[in-house]
């Protein structure tokens, strides 16, 4: 089976491509951005027919942390809608009957009702640092729902909850929150600093899920009975860890890993962003699956392949 994994090179796209290959009846089909250009329809239309491409992975996303979100929203809004109407039509056009669209949680309303089922969507208003990047969201969903009803293709939705792993963006500003954490915490104690600045009050709440659980989760999902996932009065599904964390905590359990011993400083002129994030994935759970491994576990895995590699490109320069 020829399956395309848009977004290859990405955190989730990487983590849904060290899983497949194990598959032996899969070929794996991906392209970077010098060779398929996701917001150029043409090309992206022409790239599904010399591919005979039979299945769709959609992890293809422009993202980013609370700063990216403020500082680029028009590019964030743009981009993500571009890539995934050109990618889900390009599938139906081509003759694709299964394909994953991967959103966020982000859709949801700034105040939902915690822990946050999925009949919540459009249930009231946004987190405004999100918000552009929220709506492009909601319209893959109700893109894929809206092309299984007319034209009867199987195209599914995930909504992942806050995610962290290998291949991670650890930019000093666009990064989410724990790349962002581990790279703030890991440069102050190799430069031997004494404090470090943390965005908000760390009151606010978070979940937070392994790249590899969502990667698991997502080629379940993919397989499982049509009848199963589309009879579940949804028309997509919350995949995420069921456990939550105060970002005090988060950033207490980041130090420790990272084994810094100065102290933290809370900004708290600068905002924390939605005060709680939980999902609720009763539906998930339905269908007999649950994540492995466990944020402190996950999170010392992740930070010695970063400072391994921190290390190296220290060495090569």
């Amino acid at each position: 089976m020829n399956i395309f994994v848009a977004g290859h090179q990405g955190m989730v796209g990487s983590a849904l491509c060290r899983k497949l290959k194990y598959s032996e009846d899969v070929t794996l089909i991906t392209a970077n951005r010098s060779q398929l250009d996701l917001i150029n329809q043409s090309q992206v239309i022409e790239f599904f027919k010399k591919n005979k491409i039979e299945q769709v992975y959609l992890a293809a996303a422009k993202v980013g942390g609370i700063h990216a979100n403020n500082t680029y929203p028009g590019q964030f809004i743009y981009e993500n809608l571009m890539i995934q109407n050109n990618i889900v039509d390009a599938a139906l056009r081509c003759g694709v009957h299964k394909l994953l669209f991967l959103g966020s949680s982000c859709i949801y309303p700034k105040l939902a009702v915690q822990p946050i089922s999925e009949n919540q969507l459009l249930s009231g208003g946004l987190e405004p640092t999100n918000e552009p990047y929220a709506i492009a969201k909601i319209a893959g969903i109700k893109l894929c729902e809206s092309y299984n009803r007319q034209y009867g293709v199987d195209y599914r939705s995930l909504m992942p909850t806050n995610l962290y792993g290998p291949g991670d963006n650890y930019h000093p500003l666009n990064s989410h929150v724990i790349p962002g954490l581990l790279r703030k915490f890991h440069e102050a104690k190799v430069s031997n600093e004494k404090i470090v600045s943390v965005w908000g009050t760390g009151n606010a709440l978070r979940e937070f899920l392994h790249v590899d659980d969502l990667a698991n989760a997502s080629i379940f999902l993919m397989n499982l009975e049509a009848s199963r996932f589309h009879n579940a009065n949804s028309p997509f599904v919350n995949v995420g860890s069921g456990e939550e964390i105060s970002i005090f905590d988060l950033v207490n359990l980041v130090k420790r890993i990272v084994d810094f011993n100065g102290e933290v400083n809370w900004d708290n002129t600068k905002p924390d962003g939605a005060p709680r994030k939980l999902l609720d994935c009763s539906l998930l759970s339905s269908f007999n699956w649950s994540p492995k491994i466990k944020l402190s576990s996950g999170l010392a895995d992740v930070y010695k392949e970063y400072a391994s590699s921190a290390i190296s490109s220290v060495r090569a320069s």
